[in-house]
């Protein structure tokens, strides 16, 4: 009967999460159309550079604190856990599947980000107001539990814009610039191209085929004396390596690094563990509360209108890409099987190890970050760049559409485990 109890409780915030997201497929059918493609485009950039950095920074500001911080200094750790474990697992799908070049990164993203925001703000707090819920008063479980979410969704958020942003960046230029195709040479062109090179009387390279031009003559010309040829070799050298330097900032992206969930994110960690700044901006006698109050009343929309877009891309999953079901199935298992019982071992060995307290809602958050459905801003990373928006909808069809029965059965068994 108990087990049953811990069973509804854990339905209900799935169910709500399926309405919504039934809802926003409902608005994006043609016949309605009031979420069309062009309004989820439009709605992506408004909860990319709106609406996620007010939630995100609002939520951390009120609940996070120094003293929390040193708690839960755990929880960045096994996010970053769960991050390095599905990477692997993706990598190991990318292998067994041998998906098109594009889609790679968009594996990878799927099985190392899951919903560490949404779901959680939505989950927490309704596991706490249930009736039969495990983690005593209603009241300190939906602060403390608000808290753990916010963690949570800022962590994840700095991962996901920093490590999943530049993986499908990375994956979608290099689909581009190889026009979308895997080139294999065959056995007829190399022996041509052999011929071919048999046949020439030209030199192979001319010097401007090999980039040589008047202005870098200096850098090919002999050493005139043995002291000359040191300094020209030393300034080679640090050119060399300023040039270096440039192409692995360049390939970081720093600005996409910073993205302002990210931003949001570390001005949320600034108000709520500086006393000062805390004191002027949260609480009712702060001075500038209304700053606060203003993001707060952002950042409540965040949470609806991005399951209202998911909802609309899974329409488009509905109809198909021509997507290899393998690849689905495997990040159905990666995620729904593999991910939580790693995430039980690692959860289970830091709690014998002294490194979580004691307290059951926050060692459930734990246990749950392993469980979670890809991120949604999967699929707003995707439309930002154009590259696998349809098989992203595929696969978040089938994710969030099994998500109803595996994180159900996920949330009734962690809880079990835990109280």
């Amino acid at each position: 009967m108990e087990l049953f109890r811990l069973f509804i409780t854990a339905s209900i915030p799935v169910l709500k999460v399926l309405l919504v997201t039934a809802l926003g497929s409902y608005l994006a059918l043609d016949r309605v159309n009031i979420l069309g493609a062009e309004t989820r485009k439009h709605l992506n950039t408004i909860v990319f550079y709106v609406f996620n950095p007010a939630l995100v920074s609002s939520n951390l500001a009120k609940t996070i604190t120094y003293d929390s911080m040193v708690k839960l200094w755990f929880m960045p750790v096994n996010i970053l856990i769960t991050f390095i474990i599905g990477s692997i697992l993706g990598w190991i799908v990318i292998q067994f599947t041998r998906p098109p070049t594009h889609l790679r990164g968009l594996i990878l993203g799927c099985c190392a980000a899951g919903n560490l925001g949404n779901l959680l703000l939505i989950i927490i707090p309704a596991v706490c107001k249930e009736k039969g819920s495990p983690f005593g008063n209603s009241g300190a479980c939906y602060t403390y539990g608000l808290a753990y979410a916010s963690l949570s969704m800022a962590i994840g958020a700095i991962y996901l814009w920093s490590y999943v942003y530049n993986i499908v960046r990375i994956s979608s230029r290099s689909s581009k610039d190889t026009g979308g195709k895997d080139f294999s040479i065959s056995k007829s062109s190399r022996e041509s191209s052999i011929s071919d090179l048999g046949n020439r009387t030209e030199p192979l390279l001319s010097s401007k085929e090999f980039g040589v031009t008047e202005d870098d003559i200096d850098h090919y010309a002999l050493p005139r004396t043995l002291s000359e040829g040191k300094a020209e070799v030393a300034v080679a050298d640090h050119l060399g390596i300023k040039q270096r330097f440039a192409m692995l900032f360049k390939k970081l992206n720093l600005k996409s690094l910073f993205a302002p969930s990210t931003i949001g994110a570390l001005v949320g960690f600034a108000i709520g563990i500086v006393p000062q700044i805390r004191k002027s901006l949260i609480g009712d006698e702060a001075p500038l509360r209304v700053i606060q109050d203003t993001a707060s009343l952002l950042g409540e929309g965040a949470i609806p209108t991005l399951t209202l877009i998911i909802g609309g891309n899974l329409l488009k999953g509905l109809k198909g890409s021509g997507m290899q079901k393998s690849i689905i199935l495997g990040i159905v298992l990666a995620r729904y099987i593999a991910l939580p019982l790693t995430g039980m071992l690692i959860v289970k060995g830091a709690i014998r190890l002294g490194f979580v307290h004691s307290d059951p809602l926050y060692q459930f958050v734990l246990l749950l970050q392993f469980a979670l459905p890809p991120a949604m801003n999967i699929g707003t990373i995707t439309q930002l760049f154009g590259a696998g928006e349809s098989e992203c909808s595929v696969i978040m069809l089938w994710t969030y559409a099994l998500a109803s029965i595996s994180l159900t059965f996920w949330s009734t068994f962690f809880m079990w485990l835990v109280v």
